[in-house]
């Protein structure tokens, strides 16, 4: 079944006119107010018409209180398992449990936050049914007052302060074995502060920083120390220290971090501020024992380094135009995809650079926080205390949020919310691990993200890698002569390929950009999501509408001279 905006389905019932549907839109866009509330206060409807075609869109079950379907079961002690507190606030009247499914009456079906709290209340899954708020009010009343009934609050109470206890109870037996610790490494606290190591481990990082450098590699082997810099997403060496300093550099590296440099056997993960000049260069740091020591990995996150602007990485005037108009919409899905390292995090942060606006609140939750944006609320996640994507996402939305970034979508849960957020009238971008555009859409899908929820929150995909970008001062040009790569025949009469020189440190490449697939969602794109379309019918209907190909928009930049063919082909798929 092809998915309905409520706006369509009451035109249809002939309960408003395309008029009173276009000034309940322009009054919505002014107050940013959900369009079924916009209805009801502008007395378009009535509060059962809302219930009945909000069943229709969701295909949910409408019942009145006079229905069958309002009586709550009896001998399942609903009252329970449903506090009246709760029920009474969330305006919701459990009504039958089978094994560990809930059936409730509700009459905000979207309204996920109280769902959720009600699934973790009741310990079961649910299963919903839609009336209007007056009919629940005077149900709740009754049901409640006839049984009586426990309330759970003094029962959470208890609990919350337990764990409390037995938590501050681990802070202080980590605190006396982090004491004890300390004193047997004063020696090695010693050496790593030597001048000698403190001054090497200074210019591995500044060497890398100037070098424009993504990551550091420290490894360990039998009998020597290798360094790696990742340039433009490839590894090379440098020349290594002796391998005795090891252990000195990475305890200096820990200390600089805060790391326990004590604790060799275990991951352990941090962060430094490196002072550059005139900017603050962060860099987050990874240690993980090997079989002949630790291995560190440091991640430069240089933000004066990468200019976040969308204009600057590497979309055509084309795919910029159509991103800036999803960038606009009040509400919606925005999603950019692709494996790692393929700069999803950096397109997603030029994106809240080009919308952000003292007018709006835009909270982020990421994994870790990469770039620290001003006028922008950031917060990272802390799985180890619970604060999850999911559970700072129901957070952000009591924050009165317009925009919220979150760093990826990893679980049904985390995408549930995004979606249901989208629906609520807020604009979430985020990113997910797929190959395209088209397989972000089906692995939504996939993952258990109702198709009829997604057709009308989805406003924008971007599948994209990164690519090379060819030395300007020694690129050589050469004469394709009509070549064919793959499918797609080179246009330009003369192109480049990569040579070296001392200004690309012989590599012939200096610099990356972003070579992007941007499938807009169209209203026959919709239409195939609410079909539940195949991965195939979605590509073919993208590149119909005018989407070009990864491979495509890459050749077109071998035939701008950008990048070669060989760099191209390394990175798609023709």
């Amino acid at each position: 079944m092809v998915h309905q905006r409520l706006g369509e389905i009451l035109i249809k019932q002939g309960l408003i006119t395309e008029a009173q549907l276009q000034e309940a839109i322009g009054a919505q866009k002014e107050h940013k107010e959900r369009i079924g509330e916009v209805f009801l206060k502008l007395g378009m409807i009535t509060e059962s018409d809302l219930a009945v075609a909000l069943g229709t869109q969701l295909m949910i079950p409408y019942a009145s209180q006079r229905a069958e379907l309002m009586r709550p079961r009896a001998n399942q002690n609903l009252n329970k398992l449903v506090p009246y507190e709760f029920a009474r606030k969330s305006i919701v009247l459990p009504l039958s449990k089978n094994e560990n499914s809930l059936t409730c009456a509700v009459f905000d079906p979207l309204d996920f936050i109280m769902l959720d709290n009600l699934k973790q209340i009741a310990g079961c899954d649910l299963n919903l049914i839609i009336a209007t708020k007056s009919d629940l009010i005077k149900a709740i009343t009754e049901f409640y007052t006839a049984q009586g009934g426990e309330s759970l609050l003094d029962r959470e109470v208890e609990r919350t302060y337990s764990d409390q206890q037995v938590e501050i109870k681990g802070e202080e037996e980590v605190y006396e074995r982090s004491q004890e610790a300390e004193l047997s490494i004063d020696r090695l606290i010693a050496k790593a502060e030597e001048a000698p190591v403190v001054k090497l481990v200074d210019l591995v990082i500044r060497q890398a920083i100037d070098e424009k450098a993504s990551d550091i590699h420290i490894e360990p082997f039998k009998d020597k120390l290798e360094i790696r810099y990742r340039i433009d997403g490839v590894l090379y060496q440098i020349p290594p220290p002796s391998a005795h300093l090891h252990l000195a550099i990475v305890s200096r590296i820990k200390i600089l971090a805060k790391l326990d440099i004590a604790e060799k056997r275990l991951p352990q993960d941090g962060n430094i501020s490196a002072k550059l000049e005139d900017r603050i260069v962060d860099l987050r740091i990874s240690t993980i024992p090997t079989i002949w020591g630790e291995k560190v990995v440091m991640r430069i996150l240089d933000k004066g380094a990468v200019k976040l602007e969308i204009a600057n990485l590497g979309f055509d005037a084309k795919q910029l135009a159509l991103i800036r108009k999803a960038l606009q919409s009040s509400y919606g899905l925005f999603f950019v995809t692709g494996p790692t390292g393929s700069g999803k995090s950096t397109t997603l942060y030029a994106a809240i650079n080009e919308i952000k606006d003292p007018s709006k609140n835009i909270l982020t939750i990421e994994d870790p926080v990469e770039f620290k944006l001003d006028g922008i609320n950031q917060v990272a996640v802390r799985a180890d205390i619970g604060l999850t994507f999911a559970s700072a996402l129901r957070s952000f939305l009591r924050q009165d949020p317009d925009i919220i970034l979150v760093g990826e979508v990893r679980d049904l849960e985390t995408a549930q919310i995004c979606v249901r957020a989208a629906l609520t009238g807020h604009l979430v971008l985020s990113t997910l691990h797929t190959n395209d555009a088209a397989s972000a859409v089906t692995r939504l899908i996939d993952i258990g993200v109702p198709h009829f929820l997604l057709t009308p929150s989805l406003v924008m995909v971007i599948g994209q890698r990164l690519a090379r970008r060819l030395c300007p001062k020694c690129k050589e040009p050469y004469e394709p002569n009509g070549e064919v790569v793959g499918n797609y025949k080179i246009k330009s009469d003369l192109i480049y390929r990569a040579k070296g020189c001392d200004e690309c440190s012989h590599t012939g490449y200096k610099g990356r950009l972003v070579i992007a697939e941007v499938l807009a969602i169209t209203g026959e794109i919709r239409s195939l999501l609410g079909k539940n379309a195949s991965y195939e019918e979605l590509r073919d209907a993208a590149r119909k509408s005018g989407m070009d190909t990864m491979f495509e928009v890459g050749m077109k930049k071998v035939e701008e001279g950008t990048t070669s063919v060989d760099e191209i082909l390394g990175i798609t798929i023709g």
